[in-house]
């Protein structure tokens, strides 16, 4: 078989580290769930959105210019 069929697959050094850290921290992963539900996973109010985006102003073009 040439030498480009062969099948090998290849690891990064940054990846084998990040998954040998994360096998002796497991603590890190729940981290970093913790840290995603809070910045991220957030339930919209849907009747606040739709109002808000009705009190909009629609900006001018340009808007230092006088009228």
């Amino acid at each position: 078989m040439p030498l480009l069929f062969k099948d090998t697959t290849y690891v990064s050094e940054t990846t084998q580290f990040l998954r040998e850290f994360l096998e002796q921290h497991p603590d890190v992963a729940q981290g970093q769930v913790e840290g995603r539900a809070l910045l991220w996973d957030k339930q919209v109010d849907r009747g606040f959105q739709r109002d808000a985006d009705a009190g909009r102003v629609k900006q001018k073009a340009y808007v230092y210019q006088p009228e």
